[in-house]
């Protein structure tokens, strides 16, 4: 009996948690607010807030998850035995680290580097300058304790164990190429001191040092003796293009468009317009697995790449014909509720939050740019946008987004990845992808019409005829 009444207790509550949301529609679903017939018998509920964006609740949204990156990231150095903070940066001690926070956001690894960039984006899309506090705060952190690190280094060669070995001794692009992406537009925009010393180093590595077929196409060592991976497109890519564009070189161009053409030939399939994550030099002819997050790199890059790459260059179209056709691809495999799954062309596995955040910032900026129509995909963007804001906590946290995924042979690994607030590669995304909503939104080049229940996205001056509709 008791348990009766208690779980009818529980049904009504949890009923009026829905029915008593001015947002909400009947059954938990969300109702489209740009409707104000509120007895309309056409006008459906959806999984996710179905409605132009409001620059303001976009805005919000960024602002907290700034709050909780910068609360979560604290720039000081203890000792790694008693917690204590050290403040003599004459004397180098081995047990010096840099304070971990309490998510595990490593300051230097590079999904901070894209947390940077999305931050830079926000201080532009809003005009709020106080986005870039917490780049302004790091970076001065690196400025300040570079030479205390490097002296600790010198006298106990800690290696992997020393907090600044990222820049000290970089052994990958993971270590170096999105960070140096962030730290050369952080330098462009006047944020934070120069780094130059740390641009040089990772910048040696992505041009230098990091492993390459004979086309000069960047590759790994694992897990096959000779392996691509599409993420490798976002952790080389920018860098060279944002090295062409500080320094001048065209060559830095060349290598990236290069790259460009050598990841693709080797991994995109031109049938279904997606990317498979990875690529073995001694089994080419492997079964592809099409992860979500190493599309979202792959297209970041491309997309990152044209911002800065010259218009005359002779890469310049053949990079925009294979962003447009990547964007084509993933824009139909997007779900119903705007975000896309784990494994893009697989719809029972889970709906990831980093790559429908990277999608979403993609396709909204090729708008934004004029490189795709706003006709064909700002209503696209704009879904992506519904739900994306619902994986964005009141606290500022980013929910379901895929931990840290190697490249692997099988089906299950990928499918059963977790998920966790404290997988960092969901934050910057979602703060690119709110910043050009913001400009998506505001864009004088088109209107955005609501009618028939969906949007429009109308260039401005063309016409429309609805009579049959009044």
């Amino acid at each position: 009996m008791k348990t009766t009444v208690l779980a009818a207790s529980l049904a009504v509550l949890v009923g009026c948690s829905f029915a008593c949301h001015p947002a909400l529609a009947q059954g938990g679903q969300y109702r489209n607010t740009d409707n104000k017939n509120l007895t309309d018998p056409a006008e459906g509920s959806y999984p996710v807030p179905y409605k132009k964006p409001v620059v303001a609740e976009v805005t919000a949204q960024l602002k907290s998850i700034r709050a909780y990156m910068d609360g979560a990231t604290p720039t000081r150095i203890i000792n790694r035995k008693t917690g204590d903070q050290i403040t003599d940066l004459k004397t180098p001690n081995a047990d010096a680290i840099f304070e971990p926070s309490a998510g595990d956001y490593g300051i230097q690894v590079y999904e901070m580097g894209v947390v940077h960039s999305g931050l830079l984006k926000a201080a532009e899309a809003t005009g709020d300058r106080s986005f870039t506090a917490m780049s302004q705060r790091h970076f001065q952190f690196f400025n300040q304790t570079l030479p205390y690190f490097r002296a600790q280094e010198q006298k106990f060669h800690l290696e992997r164990a020393n907090s600044f070995s990222r820049f000290l001794d970089p052994r990958s692009l993971d270590d170096s190429g999105s960070m140096c992406a962030a730290l050369i537009r952080a330098r462009l925009a006047k944020v934070g001191p120069d780094l130059q010393p740390m641009i040089d180093a990772c910048s040696d590595w992505v041009v230098n040092k990091q492993f390459r077929l004979e086309d000069g196409t960047m590759a790994r060592k694992r897990p096959q003796e000779v392996s691509l991976w599409a993420d490798d497109m976002y952790m080389s890519i920018p860098a060279l293009a944002e090295l062409g564009r500080l320094i001048g070189e065209r060559k830095h161009f060349d290598d990236a468009v290069n790259n460009v053409m050598g990841m693709t030939k080797r991994m995109f399939n031109p049938q279904l317009g997606i990317y498979t994550h990875g690529w073995h030099a001694n089994h080419p002819d492997a079964p592809r697995f099409y992860w979500a997050r190493a599309n979202g790199w792959a297209v970041l890059a491309m997309s990152d790449l044209l911002d800065v790459l010259p218009k005359d260059h002779p890469g310049y179209q053949p990079v925009l014909n294979q962003l447009r056709a990547s964007i084509k691809g993933i824009a139909e495999l997007q779900s119903g509720t705007g975000l896309w799954h784990q494994m893009l062309d697989r719809n029972d596995s889970y709906l990831e939050t980093s790559a429908s955040a990277i999608f979403t910032y993609v396709i909204a900026h090729a708008v934004n740019q004029g490189w795709v129509s706003p006709t064909t995909y700002g209503s696209i963007a704009q879904a992506g946008w519904a739900g994306l804001s619902t994986r964005i906590t009141p606290k500022g946290e980013v929910e379901g987004t895929c931990v840290g995924t190697t490249l692997a042979g099988d089906m299950v690994y990928y499918y059963n990845r977790p998920t966790s607030v404290h997988a960092l590669h969901g934050y910057g995304p979602t703060l690119l992808a709110g910043a050009e909503i913001i400009k998506m939104i505001n864009n004088p080049a088109f209107e955005i019409q609501h009618k028939v229940r969906t949007y429009h996205y109308l260039p401005k001056g063309g016409k429309t005829d609805y009579r049959e509709h009044h």
